[in-house]
């Protein structure tokens, strides 16, 4: 592991106000637990309200706007950068259902007195560790401090995800195919086969789309199958071909031409710009 730097984690507890460093959503993936207050901002274009006892996670560099917080807020705040959880995420593949979740769901609500618990006692334990710059094997331990807290934290995830997906199993056909883009991205691309799920033809759940959020259904699946290759590209341990057998594309180069279509550059031009 690399040598860590001395703001790679910091952890605030604030009462009233709240100061966020300056580049925090360029530089840091934000984790919020709000005690007391509301947290008010807009998301993706769209309005959130964080309020007591909901917990809201932003990646860096996400798409975050208009933030306020309530004369009364009380909060915990843990920042922590993002090459250094990046660079010790503990498997990849597990991490891409809780990453496009986020992206479209920035607060969970926390359906047990137990989760709350989790998750400061989560953000204590990998601050105290960072802190612990005096232990003989310090790069090691926090190496895999940082792996539990991401485990702990995709578990909590995964409880909101299934609860939103029970909830949505008798919605709105929009909503069913969100979902479905969702589970299945990865490897389906077609209109065709989330129309065939949901028993209508593509062009009516194109226009279902387009009616709810002015996209069309092969957009959201463009935009998903897109988040995919990123975080797939940005770990180095896979190699193009194994990305594009992981995505069920034919060939390489048939990867290639649908990573420039989405990305505006070939897999290896999107990899050299990461180290530059």
């Amino acid at each position: 592991m690399e040598k860590v730097k001395e703001d790679s984690i910091i952890l605030l507890q604030a009462r009233g106000q709240i100061d966020l460093p300056e580049d925090f959503l360029e530089r840091y993936h934000t984790h919020i637990y709000c005690h007391g207050g509301s947290i008010n901002f807009l998301f993706n274009d769209r309005p959130y309200n964080c309020n007591a006892g909901e917990f809201v996670f932003w990646f860096a560099d996400s798409k975050l706007a208009d933030l306020t917080f309530t004369k009364k807020i009380k909060a915990t705040i843990l920042l922590v950068e993002k090459d250094f959880l990046f660079a010790n995420i503990p498997d990849q593949s597990r991490s891409i259902d809780v990453v496009l979740h986020s992206k479209e769901n920035p607060i969970l609500h926390l359906h047990d007195k137990s989760d709350k618990q989790k998750v400061l006692s989560n953000f204590q334990l990998l601050y105290e560790k960072f802190r612990e710059t005096g232990h003989r094997f310090y790069s090691e331990v926090l190496k895999l401090q940082m792996q539990l807290f991401i485990l702990e934290m995709w578990h909590t995830f995964a409880n909101e995800y299934e609860h939103r997906k029970r909830t949505l199993e008798s919605g709105s056909l929009y909503e069913r195919f969100m979902q479905l883009v969702q589970e299945h991205c990865m490897k389906e691309r077609e209109v065709q086969f989330y129309a065939s799920r949901l028993h209508i033809t593509a062009k009516y759940l194109n226009y279902v789309c387009k009616q709810n959020t002015g996209i069309t259904a092969s957009e959201w699946i463009q935009r998903y199958a897109r988040e995919r290759i990123i975080i797939l590209l940005q770990n180095k341990k896979l190699n193009i071909s194994e990305i594009a057998d992981e995505m069920n594309f034919s060939s390489r180069s048939f990867f290639t031409r649908y990573v420039r279509k989405v990305l505006g550059v070939s897999p290896k031009e999107y990899r050299q710009r990461m180290v530059d």
